[in-house]
């Protein structure tokens, strides 16, 4: 089968495109012709060997994958041959990838594709969606009618939170760079959308949400936390939510931060155990067929230029290009 892999850590030059032999899955697993998969912040970071998740070399890269069951291993109870099927979780802590033709998976990472989505957007919304879900839900214990704000409206990350906290019943702000930008986030549900770069951005966050208290989430995807500011706009007992910045170091204003009874709560979705992340999935499921959740796609390249893929998230993720909004979707084929 065709995949694309690497024989060692390094920059996106070290990604081969070529053959592989196909995987057998085990009794638990099940083998799916992938027919969509997306690339991720962390999909570089595996392949920088920033984060040791590689046991074993040729490694194919990826998390996420949507295509069809062709094969069930001995134990699999969940799904059947064809059944269409999307997940996330791969690539990690030595479990292969998802860039090439075929992928053996545990079923306990696979949910069904709703009818109606295509294997791309399923892809795309995984582990964005999946991570949304989580931190507002199961980690932020989110409300109906609580303010939430996130950074990055236009990002991966960032529009599921818009969409999932506003069919929650939440009033969302949320920022971009760019006049599309912005209009993406108010498209995908946002009350209040702003210009990351206004001068004005704090007082126009305090006038939305003092009449609520200020802000009760702030759901962080920025990898530079700025905790002075946040904490001054927030509610009191509010919650602030961490899901990037590895190698953050920001100052942190104790003070303000406990007389208002703040949380700060970090996660990493792939921490979350199968039981919970089946949880998100479902909800994830059931709202895009209510319509109330749609995966946005920036970018789409072949399986054969998956190292184009990676420098433009590289490009984004930690160069803060501004050239893309949503994900990058590699297609098999």
């Amino acid at each position: 089968m065709k995949a694309a892999f690497v024989r060692k850590t390094g920059a996106p030059d070290v990604i081969e495109y070529g053959d592989l032999p196909q995987p057998e899955p085990g009794p638990t697993q099940v083998l799916i012709k992938v027919g969509a998969t997306a690339i991720n912040p962390i999909d570089t970071y595996v392949r920088q060997g920033v984060v040791s998740m590689i046991t074993n070399f040729p490694y194919i890269l990826g998390c996420d994958l949507a295509g069809v069951v062709e094969q069930c291993g001995a134990a699999v109870t969940r799904f059947r041959v064809g059944d269409r099927v999307w997940g996330s979780n791969q690539g990690l802590f030595g479990r292969q990838g998802t860039f090439s033709e075929y992928a053996a998976v545990d079923e306990k990472w696979l949910y069904d594709t709703p009818d109606g989505e295509s294997d791309a957007d399923a892809a795309a919304g995984a582990l964005v969606g999946l991570t949304a879900h989580l931190g507002l839900f199961l980690h932020g214990n989110l409300k109906p009618g609580e303010v939430v704000f996130v950074n990055g409206g236009s990002g991966g990350v960032g529009s599921a939170v818009i969409q999932l906290a506003h069919a929650a019943g939440a009033a969302v702000i949320a920022t971009a760079g760019s006049d599309a930008g912005l209009e993406t986030c108010r498209n995908l549900g946002a009350n209040l959308a702003i210009n990351y770069n206004d001068p004005n951005i704090d007082d126009q966050i305090r006038a939305f949400a003092m009449p609520h208290g200020g802000v009760q989430m702030w759901f962080e995807t920025q990898r530079e936390p700025t905790f002075d500011r946040t904490v001054s706009l927030m509610a009191p007992r509010g919650r602030i939510i961490l899901m990037a910045g590895r190698a953050a170091r920001p100052e942190f204003p104790v003070g303000p931060f406990y007389v208002k009874d703040l949380r700060v709560i970090g996660f990493a979705m792939f921490n979350a155990s199968p039981e919970e992340q089946r949880t998100s999935a479902e909800a994830l499921n059931a709202l895009y067929l209510r319509a109330q959740w749609k995966p946005q796609i920036g970018a789409t390249f072949p399986l054969s230029e998956t190292a184009a893929a990676h420098r433009l998230q590289e490009d984004n993720s930690l160069h803060k290009a501004g050239t893309l909004r949503g994900k990058i979707v590699v297609i098999p084929g």
